[in-house]
């Protein structure tokens, strides 16, 4: 297994941007921030829930604590590629994230079969007891096209730019390519904006002078209220009507198969 472990507390903030807003964001910022050393690339993820959708749906609660589980991968890897395994924690708005790398035959191991690696680490540990207590599995395949920024002075601040958002909940694998239906407009952008501490002066400034104002985002609890949800208040809504129409005198066979359809 990968050495690789890392752990990232932090507070972050999502602003959803055109790219307009974008292109005059980083023009003022200028010297302020300097490109990270992987600046440009494209990000998948597979996120895992419980069959019922526990973990998304505890997080568009908005409570005080949430989590979640995804694994990630920079770029289209092959079997031997490092992957992270990553669980993501929010308490009153700071993030502890804590993320192991494997590759891809390693991480289907732990996943699927809930084989753990010979380490004896306290993420391993919390990842194995996450397993246990939840038994998820892969909901939804999201990736989209990074462009991260560094301070110049503050190295903890870190910004980044999301473009073609996408999502697909067949074929979660990362050797099934990286396509999936729009989640974002063409023209918008997901900024956010990560630091240990407070802002510096100069990004309240632009933030301010730019009126760019924080904006509650997730990726996958978008993904998931857009077609989930919204699907299954449609199934209902159908499921009411045909209900309805058996009630007010409709043939018995007509709304027998109504309902057969949903």
């Amino acid at each position: 297994m990968a050495q690789t472990k890392m752990v990232f507390q932090r507070l972050e903030k999502k602003y959803i941007i055109t790219q307009a807003q974008k292109k005059l964001f980083l023009e003022k910022a200028g010297t302020h921030l300097k490109n990270d050393l992987f600046d440009a690339s494209t990000i998948c993820n597979i996120y895992f829930d419980t069959d019922q959708y526990a973990l998304i749906n505890r997080s568009i609660q908005k409570p005080p604590y949430k989590e979640k589980l995804r694994l990630r991968s920079y770029g289209n890897p092959n079997s031997d590629d490092t992957v992270y395994l990553e669980i993501k924690k929010k308490y009153k708005g700071t993030v502890n994230k804590r993320r192991i790398a494997l590759t891809i035959t390693q991480a289907q191991e732990l996943l699927q079969h809930r084989t753990l690696p010979k380490e004896n680490t306290q993420i391993l540990r919390e990842l194995a007891y996450f397993m246990k207590f939840y038994q998820p599995t892969p909901k939804i395949f999201i990736a989209y096209e990074r462009n991260a920024w560094i301070g110049s002075e503050d190295k903890e601040l870190r910004i980044t730019f999301d473009t073609q958002l996408r999502r697909r909940y067949d074929r979660l694998s990362f050797t099934d390519g990286d396509d999936g239906k729009p989640l974002l407009n063409h023209n918008q952008a997901l900024m956010e904006i990560k630091v240990a501490n407070a802002y510096p002066l100069w990004l309240t400034h632009i933030l301010s002078e730019l009126k760019l104002y924080p904006a509650s985002f997730s990726k996958y609890g978008t993904a998931y209220m857009r077609d989930i949800v919204t699907a299954k208040q449609l199934t209902l809504s159908n499921e009411f009507t045909c209900r309805e129409a058996s009630a007010f005198g409709y043939q018995q066979k007509e709304a027998y198969s109504c309902l057969q359809a949903y």
